[in-house]
């Protein structure tokens, strides 16, 4: 069976899934990405995709094995689910990206 539906969660300050999500379609292949302000809300979202008909999750670079490691469970390991990695040369501008912001 090729792959026609894709699904794709990113992080990002302010992102709500429920206004933050786009369609990129062709007549043979759909791309759905979903906004999420924190990995936690990545988890109902991931279940959401998979009863959508999504057959492949891809997570942004900020979840880490952690929280891929969640998502995977969450769905109950139904269809792949993957992560954007960076190699060891970008962790330092990676950690100052997505270490929490304190007042």
């Amino acid at each position: 069976m090729p792959l026609t539906r894709f699904g794709f969660i990113v992080t990002g300050v302010g992102l709500d899934p429920d206004r933050h999500r786009q369609h990129l379609r062709s007549d043979t292949f759909e791309m759905v990405t979903v906004g999420v302000t924190s990995p936690a809300q990545a988890l109902p979202v991931a279940r959401q995709l998979v009863d959508e008909g999504v057959q492949l999750i891809e997570l942004c670079g900020g979840f880490g094995p952690v929280w891929t490691a969640r998502v995977i469970e969450a769905i109950g390991d139904r269809i792949p689910v993957g992560s954007v990695a960076y190699g060891p040369e970008a962790v330092d501008r990676l950690h100052a990206l997505f270490a929490p912001v304190h007042p």
